[in-house]
């Protein structure tokens, strides 16, 4: 039956998958922009339209990821194998993309940033399409299905907490006067921990929804039945937009905190926390992860990480807490509404706090943390649920082709985002690689880029969402329905 309970052994091992990718996605999008423009040393202009160019010709590999999975028939189901198949090249092309080869020649550099990042993005769909996908077939209840997205999104939290937090203390540590070493060695070791984790989320996971066994191989109705379908396309201009938001944001707030942020009001802030002269048993770990803050000049990368932590943790505790209660106790659909449109409005109030009031800038980020919080695991949830809604209005299923459509999504806002920040802060006048160089303008391109303007593409999503037409009700009765065909057919795949 598909309403069978799944292991949390199972669950737990299907998140490692996602620690996986976001050790990859969360690096793109907070760090991509700044390592082109800071150890490529290309204009911001120049970066931002590798990432968009990047994007275009990448454009054609999501839907044939798609396809190519759907039509996949092996012992281990259709998606599953994916994630092992792909798991070696896509960390080779992970360390490749962060890797600076020593060309002198900036349109070298800016074509080799190009392929790296074709080559990392196409392989990051052969991989994270059929690993999305294959959550969705892990069980048809509704309940499962949240329960296995919100333990995925508590190990992208992780995730993220590693990244965020702890990339520039391990780029410091490890490569000392040598920046661009310490970028290489920092993203082999989490290119061998993504290699890990592939493989254990291979072995734990299991599919056990198949297609309608009269379902016949029909590229034409599937690509009909995907486009004419309201609750698919509210998803894929809500993912867009949401990563826009995402990957412009996370790319800005590295710049706001080395350029606009008061230096010496964020040294004091991390002195009034003991990140100056730690003392006790954690002073030995803090140091061994080179967390602490020598000088004015360690505020930046330290402060920076500390906001991420910060966001990270209490990001990961509103997943646990809250994700899971306001989802079936009000619906994804009204509980994605609420906090998004939460989440803008904290966004945008990073406008108001002047360089030196740090304290303000950390109370946003908790409150923007815990507020987005809850959408985390909805996402791919509500994307589950267009699958069975296609399913269910079609009585034809093509779960790979529908995710492979919002990951396509999800890249674009990924290099759209990361493309109009870097544009942004090049028409006002971003100079690469120097703080002590941005005139006032930069900066305030800077601060549109970390508050403002994300915050009305964060709205454009809330937009998106009303048209959204699965509520909680028919939901349930959709799922009953699709049960009841279900247990008619004998669908499952065995392992």
């Amino acid at each position: 039956m598909q309403t069978d309970k799944i292991t949390m052994r199972e669950k737990v091992g299907y998140s490692l998958g996602d620690v996986a990718a976001n050790l990859v996605f969360q690096m793109m999008m907070i760090f991509q922009l700044k390592f082109y423009t800071d150890i490529f040393g290309l204009d911001g202009a120049v970066a931002g339209s590798v990432l968009l160019i990047a994007r275009v010709v990448d454009a054609f590999v999501d839907p044939a990821v798609g396809i190519i999975t759907d039509r996949t028939k092996t012992r281990w189901g259709k998606y599953r194998p994916w994630v092992l198949w792909t798991a070696v090249p896509f960390c080779v092309f992970y360390v490749l993309a962060f890797w600076n080869p020593g060309i002198e020649d900036k349109g070298l550099v800016a074509l080799y940033a190009t392929v790296s990042y074709v080559l990392l993005m196409s392989m990051y769909s052969f991989n994270n399409t059929p690993y999305s996908a294959l959550g969705g077939v892990m069980t048809g209840d509704i309940r499962e299905r949240t329960s296995i997205t919100s333990i995925r999104f508590v190990g992208s939290t992780i995730a993220q907490f590693v990244v965020q937090g702890l990339t520039l203390p391990l780029v410091a540590k490890f490569g000392g006067a040598d920046e661009a070493h310490g970028w290489l060695c920092t993203i082999g070791l989490y290119a061998a921990i993504c290699l890990v984790c592939f493989v254990i989320t291979f072995f734990s996971a299991k599919e056990r929804i198949a297609p309608p066994p009269q379902q016949e191989v029909n590229l034409k109705a599937d690509v009909s039945e995907l486009l004419s379908n309201v609750p698919w396309r509210a998803m894929f201009v809500l993912t867009l937009f949401v990563f826009i938001t995402l990957a412009m944001w996370g790319s800005a707030m590295s710049f706001y905190f080395q350029n606009y942020v008061d230096q010496a009001a964020l040294f004091h802030f991390l002195d009034g926390l003991g990140l100056v002269r730690p003392e006790g048993e954690g002073a030995a770990l803090l140091t061994s992860f080179n967390l602490i803050a020598h000088s004015e000049a360690d505020a930046y990368a330290i402060g920076f990480s500390l906001f991420n932590m910060v966001g990270a943790l209490v990001q990961f505790a509103g997943v646990i807490l809250l994700s899971n209660f306001l989802a079936n106790r009000f619906g994804k659909k009204a509980t994605f509404i609420v906090c998004l449109a939460l989440t803008a409005i904290f966004t945008a109030l990073f406008w108001l706090p002047g360089p030196q009031d740090v304290t303000s800038m950390f109370v946003l980020c908790v409150l923007k943390s815990l507020a987005y919080a809850p959408t985390v695991p909805l996402l791919w949830a509500m994307i589950a649920d267009v699958a069975d809604h296609i399913e269910y209005v079609n009585h034809r299923r093509a779960t790979g082709f529908c995710f492979s459509g919002v990951v396509f999504a999800l890249k674009a806002g990924l290099g759209l985002g990361g493309a109009f920040a870097g544009l942004i802060l090049s028409a006002f006048g971003y100079i690469s690689g120097s703080a002590a160089l941005q005139s006032e303008s930069a900066v305030t391109g800077i601060r549109l880029v970390g508050s403002l303007v994300p915050a009305l593409l964060f709205a454009i999503g809330v937009v998106a969402l009303c048209f959204y037409p699965i509520t909680k009700e028919f939901n349930e009765m959709m799922q009953a329905e699709l049960a009841a065909r279900r247990a008619k057919n004998g669908e499952k795949i065995e392992d």
